[in-house]
């Protein structure tokens, strides 16, 4: 394995960043998606340094051919795939001239790409998806490492949502913000950007060992079932993800891996779905909530249910409390000590009644029955007090895991995090509920001597362990 690379493309990283404000992610996940072949779509206003990107993330590969087309509704085939060979054309042949245009480039930056015709369209989906262009009777292998395209809209139509899928990534671009404006403005023109050395550049060998490498990535079963509950969500949404589109998401995944030097998918991967699944800023943003909210935190355990099961210790607790008892002597016979005489009461003659007695004197419990009560809800503290134990690694893994990763979205990720520290809160509340719980049944009043009940235990839902 590789161990330069990471290192290498953080180097990488670092001059494509260079005076693009604001636009890490864009750049990160752009890189991402051509080292696995996949491609990206810019979705924002002119002048957002969309073509800027494009152009910096060629200079990243090796002998690397670059294209860039701006298109119109008026645009032929002949600009994006080239001319027609009268030669081939004398022979009844119909065969275009590719050198220099889009089936023979590595990097293609394809500008306002939904507003071409349908033909051109057809052509390039088979392109973009098949690395093959039909040229003439014979189809034509194309070197195409990725694609970045760049629109203002998303399309509406059949065939431009067919070709809207081909893009793995699509990001929002939006103008830089007010707190970046200062920024933009003291990074001066982008014209003097410097390429990174050639030695650091990215060849064909590279990137074919790269994909040996992430071929190997294992993913857990773990990320199957986070992944497959996902898809659920997104389907009340409602967001369809292709197959498609999931098969290409989990290479994408592996990549990232491979490139950190991983062996396999971790949770915090699953943090660049928002812009692998979701096709705009705000449907990416709900997923971003779930994820945020998601991750690091196992169902079984999580504070909702944790509460209920606490609540109901706490109702039993209380019903215990406040249970009344009568008091029988050692005959059977009610004491009365405890009776109040509620006063005479004259009858319908106006003869004296019997007297009313009024009781009340709180239930008392055995032994038996308050240790069985404190063995159960010390299994809840053992169970909540490994739990905040596995959330306080899971904190120190993410915050680990981001300090090294190349790709994740800082953003989000420090979402993630403080999500981890509210559940932290949460259940440290709850544990100390839980205590007072515990002291309660502690504090009931007892029977002079122990009766041998064992009650029934307290009815929740079961805590997987």
């Amino acid at each position: 394995m590789d161990t330069t690379l990471p290192t290498r493309l953080r180097t990488l990283l670092d001059c494509l960043e260079a005076g693009l404000v604001e636009r890490r992610q864009s750049v990160r996940l752009a890189l991402l998606a051509a080292l696995a072949g996949e491609h990206t779509l810019l979705v924002g206003p002119p002048g957002t340094a969309k073509s800027e990107l494009a152009r910096r993330l060629h200079a990243v590969f090796r002998d690397a051919r670059y294209f860039e087309r701006l298109l119109t509704r008026f645009s032929v085939p002949e600009e994006l795939f080239g001319p027609l060979s009268i030669k081939a054309l004398e022979e009844d042949r119909y065969e275009r001239h590719t050198a220099g245009f889009l089936p023979e480039a590595s990097i293609a930056f394809i500008d306002e790409v939904f507003k071409a015709n349908s033909a051109i369209l057809n052509a390039l989906l088979t392109l973009l998806n098949e690395r093959e262009f039909d040229n003439g009777a014979g189809r034509q292998r194309c070197p195409l490492i990725s694609a970045i395209g760049a629109t203002n809209e998303v399309p509406e139509d059949e065939v431009g949502e067919a070709f809207f899928d081909r893009f793995l990534v699509r990001l929002p671009i939006s103008p830089v913000s007010q707190e970046g404006f200062g920024a933009l403005l003291a990074a001066g023109s982008l014209r003097s950007w410097q390429a990174p050395p050639e030695g650091e550049r990215l060849g064909a060998t590279e990137l074919a060992a790269l994909g040996q490498r992430a071929a190997l990535v294992a993913m857990p079963e773990g990320i199957t079932a986070l992944m497959a509950e996902l898809r659920r969500h997104l389907a009340t949404l409602p967001l369809v993800v292709s197959d498609r589109r999931w098969v290409r998401i989990v290479w994408l995944l592996r990549v990232a891996a491979a490139s950190e030097g991983r062996r396999q998918i971790d949770d915090w991967d699953l943090l660049l779905l928002p812009w692998l699944t979701a096709p705009d800023a705000p449907r990416q943003a709900i997923v971003a909530d779930w994820l945020a909210a998601r991750l690091g935190v196992r169902e079984a355990f999580a504070p909702e249910r944790l509460s209920r099961v606490v609540q109901a210790f706490e109702a039993q607790l209380q019903a215990e409390q406040e249970a009344n008892d009568l008091d029988y002597d050692e005959l059977g016979r009610l004491r009365f000590s405890a009776v109040e005489l509620a006063g005479e009461i004259g009858d319908a003659k106006g003869g004296a009644s019997a007297p009313r007695m009024k009781y009340s004197r709180r239930r008392r419990y055995g032994e038996s029955h308050i240790q069985a009560r404190l063995r159960q809800i010390d299994e809840l503290l053992a169970r909540i007090a490994a739990y905040a134990e596995e959330i306080a690694a899971r904190r120190a893994e993410l915050a680990a895991f981001a300090a090294s990763s190349l790709w994740l979205n800082e953003a989000l990720t420090a979402r993630a995090q403080g999500c981890l520290e509210a559940t932290a809160g949460a259940i440290a509340e709850l544990a100390a509920r839980t205590r007072a719980a515990r002291q309660g049944f502690v504090d009931l009043p007892r029977l002079d001597a122990d009766d041998g009940r064992v009650p029934e235990p307290v009815l929740h839902d079961d805590l997987a362990a």
